[in-house]
């Protein structure tokens, strides 16, 4: 009897297509957690996708702003993005590389296209951090598509940027506040994805490109959508006959209340003014 047959595979309990939206100065993206039908997924707050080859769609970028009080990722697929703040830190995420920023007691930054034309696509998240950790000093993981480590399966490519495989290939990014789990999956068609995902974690499935056959009644998850996972010890997925390409995201669920405003995600409303006003005083 295999591994597979002992354990008990999480189904997709819910799909939720992506909702066309707009973020900084006007980027186009579709937001795929974080809007109505799927407010968040503890720890998970926002999952955001941008894809296009048009410059209208991305050339104003994310001018300064503010965050307090949880982690941004972003991770390219295409593209380059310049990255600059108000510590003196600066860097570029390139095509394959993600920035893995957790934002602490508060910092003002900005990441701007480093193209005015061809594909800019990839995504942005934002992992919560629990109260203890809320008001850290501001710090950085960034890694370029080289020193993230590639796991070769049959029908399968896995590039592993947080967390580690059954097969005990281990991603760059150190993300222990919520044991998080950070794969970006391409599938050839008919092929399978079989692994263990931790039964005290919360995980969804991100498919942007073809499409996942599934188990349940709810049949195939097709790009751009999330799949929420269910109750259980692993995920298996075939891809449908174009291949697929999604993020497997997981995390262990904080637990706690969540207060949100804007761009500062706290315990309390009165954390939320606090962050508002320490901001306007120039204490970011």
């Amino acid at each position: 009897m295999t591994t597979a047959t002992l354990s008990q595979t999480r189904p997709v309990a819910t799909i939720v297509k992506g909702m066309p939206a707009s973020d900084g100065a006007g980027v186009r993206l579709l937001r795929l957690v974080g809007q109505p039908k799927l407010q968040m997924l503890d720890p998970f707050l926002m999952l955001d996708h941008f894809d296009s080859d048009k410059a209208d769609d991305y050339l104003a970028g994310f001018p300064d702003h503010p965050h307090r009080g949880f982690e941004t990722v972003t991770y390219m697929l295409d593209g380059k993005l310049g990255h600059e703040d108000n510590k003196g830190h600066k860097g570029v995420i390139g095509t394959g590389g993600v920035q893995w920023m957790t934002a602490g007691r508060g910092i003002v930054h900005s990441e701007m296209p480093l193209q005015d034309n061809g594909l800019m696509r990839g995504f942005q998240l934002w992992v919560n951090l629990p109260a203890k950790l809320k008001m850290i000093e501001p710090r950085y993981q960034e890694f370029e598509a080289t020193q993230i480590p590639v796991e070769m399966r049959d029908g399968a490519t896995v590039k592993v940027v947080a967390g580690n495989t059954a097969r005990g290939t281990s991603g760059p990014v150190q993300a222990e506040q919520v044991d998080a789990r950070y794969f970006d999956i391409a599938l050839q068609p008919g092929a399978t994805f079989d692994e263990p995902v931790p039964a005290d974690h919360n995980a969804f499935l991100a498919v942007f490109e073809g499409g996942l056959n599934v188990e349940g009644r709810l049949g195939t998850v097709d790009a751009v959508s999330v799949g929420v996972l269910g109750p259980g010890e692993r995920v298996s997925v075939t891809a449908g006959a174009k291949g697929a390409r999604f993020l497997l995201l997981s995390g262990r669920p904080l637990g706690e209340p969540v207060a949100w405003g804007g761009p500062f995600v706290m315990n309390t409303r009165e954390e939320v003014m606090q962050a508002f006003q320490d901001f306007n005083d120039g204490k970011f």
